[in-house]
Formats: C-alpha cells, sequence, structure tokens
C-alpha cells in the first residue's frame, strides 16, 4: 500500500484497494437486547418468566447463527463490504436485514435462520417444520423467510428510489433493481434437514446452508453482467444505507404487558431488605443521574443499566475500579465495559 492510500485509510476509516472482507458494521442491536433479556429476567415476575426465557432462547438461537455467517464472510477472501443488524424505516414500515453484503457487481440481501428441528418446503413455498420431543414429532407452520426477504427487498427499493434526483434516474435504477439487489436464505444450524423435493425452482435457487454462502456469492457474481463496481461506489451504497440504520427498541415491559406500578412495585422490593438508602445522598442522587441520562439515551428502561438493588451495593462497596464492580451480582463484562468507568468517576468524588 502507498503513502497516499495509507493516509486516506486513516482520514476516512476505510480501507482502500479491498481485498478481503471488511465489516463496516459490525456491532448488533441482538446482542443489547440479549443482555436486556437477561436482565430483565432477574426482576420478572413469575407469570411472564417461562416467556422471557423463550425469548433469550431464541434470541440466543439467532446471534448464533448470524455468527455462523460472519465467519463464512470473514474467510472467504472476497473484496466486499459487509453490514450487519440494519434496521430501516420508511412510511410506518420496518425492515431488521441481518446482513447486507455490497459485491462488486451487486448488493446481497442474507437472511440468516438458525432454526430448530427439520424443515420441508412444499410446492405452495410453505415452510413446514417438524420438532422432535420426547418421542413425539409435531409439524408446524413457520412464517416464510423467503417472504421476509422479499418485503426487505421492496423496502431498500423504496428508501433507494426515493433518493434518486429526477424521473430518469429513477425510472433506471427500478428498471435494474433485480440485477443489483438480490437476497438469499441462509440455514445457519448444521443439524437442520431441508426437504425441498417438491419446492418451486425459484424457491430452491434462494435457500442456502451457511457452508455454501461463499460459494453462492462467488456463483452470482460470475453470472452477473453488471459491469465491476469502484471501491467508491461500493463505499456510497454501504453509506446510505448505513446513515439510514437506526436502534430497533425494544419495549418489554410493553410486551410483557407490564406496567410502571409493577417496575416500581419490583424495585421497591430490591431496596427493603438491606441497606437504607438516604435519597437526599449526593452519590445516590448522581448514579440515579447517570442512570436516567443514560437509559434515555440507549432508549431503554433505568433498570437495564443497573436496578436499584445494584445501586445500593456500588454506594455500599464504593468500588475503586473494574474487578470492583465485576463482584456486584448482574455486573458482567458486557455491562463493565459499557458503564463501569462512567461508575467509577461517579464514585471517585465521593470515595475519602
Amino acid at each position: 500500500m502507498g503513502f497516499f492510500d495509507s493516509m486516506k485509510e486513516v482520514i476516512t476509516q476505510k480501507p482502500t484497494n479491498l481485498k478481503s472482507p471488511y465489516f463496516y458494521k459490525i456491532d448488533s442491536d441482538n446482542e443489547k437486547q440479549l443482555e436486556q433479556l437477561k436482565e430483565f429476567y432477574k426482576i420478572a415476575s413469575d407469570n411472564v418468566k417461562q416467556q422471557v426465557e423463550r425469548d433469550i432462547k431464541m434470541l440466543s438461537y439467532g446471534i448464533a447463527g448470524e455468527n455462523n455467517v460472519a465467519f463464512e464472510l470473514n474467510n472467504s477472501y472476497l473484496p466486499i463490504i459487509v453490514l450487519h443488524d440494519l434496521y430501516l424505516e420508511c412510511d410506518g414500515l420496518s425492515a431488521q436485514i441481518d446482513y447486507l453484503i455490497v459485491t462488486t457487481k451487486f448488493s446481497l440481501v442474507v437472511e440468516c435462520k438458525n432454526l430448530i428441528g427439520n424443515i420441508e418446503v412444499n410446492s405452495n413455498g410453505e415452510f413446514i417444520r417438524t420438532t422432535e420431543y420426547n418421542g413425539k414429532y409435531k409439524k408446524e407452520g413457520i412464517y416464510s423467510p423467503i417472504t421476509q426477504n422479499n418485503r426487505h427487498l421492496e423496502m431498500i427499493k423504496k428508501v433507494r428510489s426515493s433518493s434518486k434526483n429526477n424521473l430518469l434516474t429513477k425510472t433506471i435504477f427500478e428498471k435494474s433493481f433485480d440485477e443489483n439487489y438480490k437476497s438469499v436464505v441462509v440455514l445457519a444450524n448444521p443439524k437442520t434437514i431441508i426437504n425441498m423435493k417438491y419446492a418451486k425452482k425459484e424457491i430452491k435457487e434462494q435457500i442456502i446452508r451457511s457452508d455454501q454462502l461463499i460459494t453462492y456469492i462467488k456463483k452470482l457474481i460470475n453470472e452477473s453482467k453488471n459491469p465491476v463496481s469502484f471501491e467508491k461506489q461500493m463505499y456510497e451504497i454501504a453509506d446510505f444505507f448505513l446513515n439510514l440504520h437506526t436502534t430497533n427498541n425494544v419495549d418489554y415491559t410493553k410486551k410483557y404487558s407490564i406496567d410502571d406500578s409493577e417496575e416500581k412495585v419490583s424495585e421497591k422490593k430490591e431496596i427493603e431488605p438491606t441497606i437504607n438508602i438516604v435519597e437526599e445522598a449526593p452519590l445516590y442522587k448522581d448514579l440515579k443521574q447517570y442512570r436516567y441520562e443514560t437509559s434515555k439515551a440507549e432508549g431503554v428502561k433505568p433498570y437495564f443499566i443497573y436496578n436499584n438493588a445494584q445501586m445500593q451495593e456500588l454506594i455500599s462497596s464504593m468500588p475503586g475500579n473494574l474487578d470492583d464492580i465485576k463482584k456486584i451480582s448482574g455486573f458482567g463484562e458486557v455491562k463493565c465495559q459499557k458503564y463501569g468507568n462512567a461508575i467509577l468517576e461517579i464514585i471517585k468524588e465521593y470515595r475519602s
């Protein structure tokens, strides 16, 4: 790499002369939601705990599946730009895209499914799952990931088309859309058996396993008649969608039909057993204010940052470093990395 290319990379924070995959957006709202769910489970009432457990399990499966796809992409040696977990909104509609892969010839929307059980796709395009539990088999229809991906493409077409400056460019874009934007469903669970014997050809062509993804992308690139895009054009597409991305916040109090009074009762129960915190104490106010501001910034409930019992422990133990904070129940590695230093700075003002 030449000197000017090196300087450009430092300034723009974008690799030049792409020769391998670049994860332009690697973070995921799912990781944050999983952490929130685990915190929520600790204070959830018995009547919703089973539902929370189920959501934790399903979210964990989804994250594991996306990690499998990330592994394949990372080891592909393809000059691609990868956007992970995009959440787009337009005209009251929304789309959560697991992966948007910008290649040198087209963009690929990947819907990742880490499904449990065996899947059959019939001639009508219906997805039927068979699961086994204690020797008994259960069949159920599931929402078609092909339909889900088609809706993602419609969203992309809508937002991209509306950004065109005039009727001519808009018409050209819409006419060539199917060549420039493609989709695929990736089954990330290696144990899942899928039967597509009676599925239509167009359905079969859109469903693959994670270990087939790179071969699939290379095949599409070789078959594409599109001209090879310059690196600048690839980043323009990636930037367009990254700028549209918004955080997908899930309000679990609404999902599980929990009102504010239940939260207050739950927090009140946590306060009673141990130390009596004087709410007028400056440290209490500062920790509570930080919790409030952080929860607003992240769009979550305050007790997801730390609940009253944890705040009580912070005040009683007066931690001096991250290891001290980790000794408090509920403060794991992720939470300490996100909030630990800010908490230590607050407490530092009150340490003798």
